[in-house]
């Protein structure tokens, strides 16, 4: 079962490839690579992992395609079985995809590197898009060895390794038709430019014609791929739970009920990939936003947030203060002995109390003064008194102020109490998180207004914080980096102010619906589907307007709902363990169903190979089965003809109709852009989004069909404080010294390069740190490995430079 030696290899090349001196090469490079490493006691995705980071990426296409050759010359010989043909099937996918892909991901790596912030940051979504590329080549790779190694044992799972095979086979064609659509955003976009200008209705076509893209293959058995091998354990945990939790959602509703129902229900999600994959991609092309809203407000309950903070460090203040919707003065900075009203919040629902957390590990002077005890606010069971101790720690002379993240629709300062924890621990000093109202119930711009509010009492009243507010530092991940940005801004244009410096991890950026080729792995992102971003971006520009929470639920709110369901916890638990035996039930019956079914070959069949079995063909079903070769009709023997007909290419679901827009090319084209793409022929111009693909490919089809997404062409998404990256230079100028750590594998990690991009230009100072192979939100993660510890204390590290360094160096202009 061990992997094929590197001496035994050169048996397993058939000698149509042995061209002269091309096999010498290939094996010597492979070797050298290898370093004669035994992968025995790491997992396949770890192999995979260290073969994307020792081969050039046409290698390791040589080599895959060597392989997949061989393997299929191996298959096409054992007979007419159903499993043998199939095998020989997918490697001939296999070595078409891998030769296709290699020459667009050649031509997107030469030109990545001017898209950089600068040499010493090589970072961009055209990198990203090649790496995930390469690693689904690597995994396929790996895989393509083993069975070369083991297909006449009689240990080989054949139907394991098969269903494994499809999978990434049908994940490396949809990354093909992604390095297509890349390639084209080159030929489009100004120079030096990620994000596609052009006309809005172009990109609603094409976030219109991206949601018909299969997305599934990404989320069963392929899920993860791309990220440490740490962190997809985790990530298959949340993938489960979300798709129970959206089986259950419409049921009960929200709260610790739907989660208790989630549990008992969760066993088959977990042992058949393919019903998750097809599962999880119906949720989140079909859900509203109020699903996203419930799910990510999971952490938020009681039971669940009181065991995160057993795990995260102790501190002596953790208190929710109130603060009450007064307006008052704050100096300018231009002259002190003058002031400006700071009013409270009023878009939308007028005048109300801002919430913030206060954490402090040590309880320094001020913290537990009466002035401040009467701003608390009482959070329930949970809410401990704070007894004043005779030691006090005298006041910090920083503070750092913190805006959350969830999408400007979820979670508050509860949910990142854990991370905060441990800042304050490292820091040594005073935190101040603003839980600011959430859309779509409070849409832009009540968010902004809360934070610019709560940020200058804090300033102003920083004493009763801790702190003597010598230096304060701006802190937020994704939508709160997005509001850090906008506060400052806001401080700015009203005179008063402005943070030190701002750290700012993961920001969104852009909230104008486009094109750029980080988002383009938003196709396979778990956490960052482009559906859902679209979803919650919708609700915070107050599209997203519908609400589907009944007037009981109003009346609760959350702390009720919270209540609510914990009294009926036994009451789910009794319903979740009745829908958990009938489900094993129903699935022993599929299988007994399936086992007095006659076959002509046995292997051994998943669950979704059971249920599929029935008579609905192939478009009647809603199962990852029919993304499978096998279902698609696809003939990969050389006996019907003398060029294997088997190709990813093929179109299957005819439902799904593609619109005739080209969502990458305006119908009007600038000067400048006129010249790159006049090679491009009539023909190419004119049909549509295939005008992407070479002639022969398409990408697949989903089984949900063209499902409505919103899409907010409203102008208020141009709005400079909803979108700082479309900020003028004379507004970016006031900005403070910012530190962006952000993910090379993020959808938004383009928001990231582009407005450092545009910091550096204007000669602002400004540090872009990206790291690698994690998903966006580590931060929220941060205890889990040692790649999301590391990236953690990397954002400390730039909160630190913020309050001890008194001025940044300018940066040269680009």
């Amino acid at each position: 079962m061990c992997d094929p030696g590197v001496n035994s290899w050169p048996q397993l090349f058939p000698t149509s490839f042995q061209v002269p001196g091309a096999h010498e090469r290939i094996m010597e490079r492979f070797r050298n690579c290898c370093s004669r490493r035994k992968f025995r006691g790491h997992s396949l995705s770890e192999k995979a992992s260290r073969l994307t980071q020792n081969m050039d990426l046409r290698t390791m296409t040589q080599s895959l395609v060597t392989l997949a050759e061989d393997n299929m010359a191996f298959f096409s010989s054992q007979g007419p079985g159903e499993t043998a043909r199939r095998l020989s099937g997918v490697f001939a996918g296999i070595r078409e995809q891998a030769l296709g892909l290699e020459p667009a991901l050649g031509r997107l790596l030469s030109v990545a590197h001017l898209f950089d912030l600068d040499a010493e940051t090589p970072a961009n979504g055209y990198r990203s898009l090649v790496h995930t590329a390469r690693c689904c080549l690597a995994h396929l790779l790996h895989k393509s060895r083993y069975v070369a190694s083991n297909r006449r044992s009689i240990f080989f799972r054949t139907s394991h390794n098969l269903a494994e095979l499809e999978a990434y086979l049908v994940a490396l064609t949809q990354l093909r038709a992604l390095a297509y659509y890349a390639q084209r955003l080159l030929a489009t976009n100004r120079p030096g430019g990620l994000f596609f200008e052009g006309d809005e209705g172009l990109i609603a076509e094409f976030l219109r014609e991206y949601v018909t893209l299969h997305k599934g293959c990404f989320y069963g058995r392929c899920l993860g791929f791309q990220f440490t091998p740490a962190i997809r354990p985790f990530l298959q945990t949340i993938s489960i739970g979300l798709v129970s939790f959206g089986e259950h959602y419409k049921r009960n509703e929200t709260g610790l009920g739907v989660t208790a129902s989630s549990l008992f229900t969760s066993g088959r999600f977990a042992i058949d990939p393919e019903l998750r994959g097809a599962e999880f991609e119906r949720i989140i092309q079909n859900l509203d936003v109020h699903f996203w809203k419930a799910f990510w407000n999971i952490t938020e309950i009681e039971v669940l947030s009181s065991l995160a903070n057993m795990a995260s460090a102790t501190v002596r203040v953790s208190r929710l203060l109130s603060l009450p919707p007064e307006a008052f003065e704050m100096p300018l900075t231009a002259d002190p002995k003058l002031t400006v009203t700071i009013s409270p919040p009023l878009a939308h629902s007028g005048p109300g109390p801002v919430l913030v957390r206060l954490i402090s590990y040590d309880l320094r002077e001020g913290q537990d003064s009466e002035e401040l005890s009467s701003l608390v606010k009482s959070e329930g069971p949970r809410s401990l008194e704070l007894r004043p101790r005779p030691q006090q720690a005298p006041r910090s002379q920083s503070l750092v102020v913190h805006i959350h993240g969830g999408g400007f629709v979820a979670q508050t300062s509860k949910s990142h109490e854990p991370y905060l924890k441990s800042w304050a621990q490292e820091l040594g000093v005073p935190i101040v998180s603003i839980d600011y109202s959430l859309a779509p119930e409070a849409p832009f711009p009540r968010a902004l207004e809360e934070c610019f509010y709560a940020y200058c009492w804090a300033v102003k009243h920083c004493a009763l914080l801790g702190s003597t507010g010598e230096r304060i530092c701006l802190a937020g991940d994704s939508a709160g980096g997005n509001l850090c940005f906008t506060v400052s801004l806001r401080a700015a244009a009203y005179g008063v102010r402005v943070p030190d410096g701002i750290m700012a991890a993961y920001p969104a950026t852009m909230l104008q619906s486009t094109a750029s080729p980080s988002r383009l792995l938003s196709l396979m992102d778990p956490l960052l589907p482009l559906s859902v971003l679209t979803k919650c971006v919708s609700a915070y520009a107050g599209g997203e307007t519908e609400d589907r929470s009944d007037s009981d639920q109003k009346a609760l709110g959350m702390m009720g709902l919270v209540r609510r369901d914990t009294a009926l916890l036994f009451r789910d638990l009794r319903l979740g363990a009745s829908s958990w035996l009938h489900s094993f039930l129903d699935l022993s019956g599929h299988k007994s169903h399936t086992n007095s079914v006659p076959t002509a070959e046995p292997m051994r069949r998943s669950v979704s190979e059971a249920a599929l079995a029935q008579p609905e063909g192939l478009l009647g079903t809603d199962s990852l089965k029919s993304l499978t070769l096998h279902d698609l009709s696809l003939k990969g023997s050389s006996d019907t003809s003398e060029t294997p007909e088997l190709s990813l290419s093929v179109e299957t679901l005819g439902s799904s109709t593609p619109s005739n827009v080209n969502f990458l090319v305006g119908p009007e084209e600038a000067p400048e852009e006129a010249a790159k793409t006049q090679e491009l022929s009539a023909k190419d111009r004119g049909c549509g989004a295939r005008a992407a693909f070479p002639e022969g490919f398409h990408p697949r089809r989903s089984s949900q069909g063209c499902t409505w997404m919103p899409v907010c062409s409203s102008p208020i998404v141009k709005n400079p404080f909803m979108s700082p990256l479309l900020a003028s230079d004379s507004m970016l100028q006031s900005l403070p010294p910012v530190h962006i750590v952000a993910c090379a594998l993020d959808p938004m990690l383009d928001d990231s390069v582009m407005f450092a991009r545009r910091l550096r230009g204007l000669g602002k100072p400004v540090t872009l740190r990206v790291v690698e192979d994690l998903p966006h939100g580590f931060l929220s993660l941060a205890a889990l490995c040692r790649e999301t510890r590391h990236a953690a204390a990397l954002c400390v590290e730039r909160i630190r430079l913020v309050l001890t360094q008194p001025a940044a160096p300018s940066s040269p202009p680009l």
